[in-house]
C-alpha cells in the first residue's frame, strides 16, 4: 500500500486558498508540522487536535501487533465526504485528516484529525464529530495480532455508536 496524495476541492478550500489535508498512507505523519501549516493563518483562534494511537492491550488482552487495511479509492472518498460534512456543520478553516494504514506495533500513531477555526467550540465539536465518524463510518480493517500468538478482527463497539449517533 503506498502513500495516497493530498485531496482537497474547492468546497474543502477556505477563501484563504489552505486547502483540506486528507490523507491515506503508510508513513507515520509529524503533529508538529501539521500543526504549524496551520498556526500561521491569522483569522484560526483554535486547532484542536487528536492523535490516535495502537495500544497494546484490547478487551483484556495483550495485543502485539495490528494490521490496518483500506479499500483504496473508496477511503480517501469516505473521508472526503466526513469532512464535508463537519464544513456542513461548523464554520471552519481548515481540517487535516491523515489516516495510516499498514502494520503497527504498541505506541504507534494511527490517525490525526485537526480542526482550525475562529473559535474553539466549532473545532471541539468538528474534531469529535469527525472521530465518532471515523470509527463506525470509515471503510478501514483492523486485525489485531496477541501476545499468545492468536489474531482477531476488531469489531465495532456498541459505544462507538451511540457515540456517533449523538451527531
Amino acid at each position: 500500500m503506498s502513500s495516497l496524495a493530498e485531496y482537497s476541492s474547492s468546497d474543502a478550500e477556505d477563501t484563504m486558498g489552505l486547502p483540506d489535508r486528507i490523507l491515506v498512507q503508510e508513513a507515520d505523519f509529524e503533529l508538529a508540522v501539521e500543526y504549524q501549516r496551520l498556526a500561521r493563518q491569522g483569522r484560526i483562534g483554535a486547532l484542536v487536535s487528536f492523535v490516535g494511537r495502537m495500544r497494546d492491550i484490547n478487551l483484556g488482552d495483550a495485543v502485539v501487533g495490528l494490521s490496518l487495511e483500506h479499500y483504496p479509492g473508496m477511503t480517501e472518498k469516505s473521508l472526503c465526504e466526513l469532512v464535508q460534512q463537519a464544513r456542513s456543520r461548523w464554520s471552519l478553516e481548515a481540517v487535516t485528516l491523515i489516516h495510516r494504514v499498514g502494520e503497527f506495533q504498541a505506541t504507534d500513531q494511527i490517525v490525526l484529525v485537526l480542526v482550525a477555526s475562529s473559535h474553539r467550540g466549532e473545532a471541539f465539536s468538528a474534531c469529535e464529530f469527525l472521530m465518532d465518524a471515523l470509527k463506525t463510518q470509515a471503510p478501514f480493517w483492523k486485525k489485531e495480532r496477541l501476545a499468545d500468538g492468536s489474531s482477531r478482527w476488531v469489531e465495532a463497539r456498541a459505544c462507538d455508536q451511540q457515540a456517533a449517533a449523538r451527531w
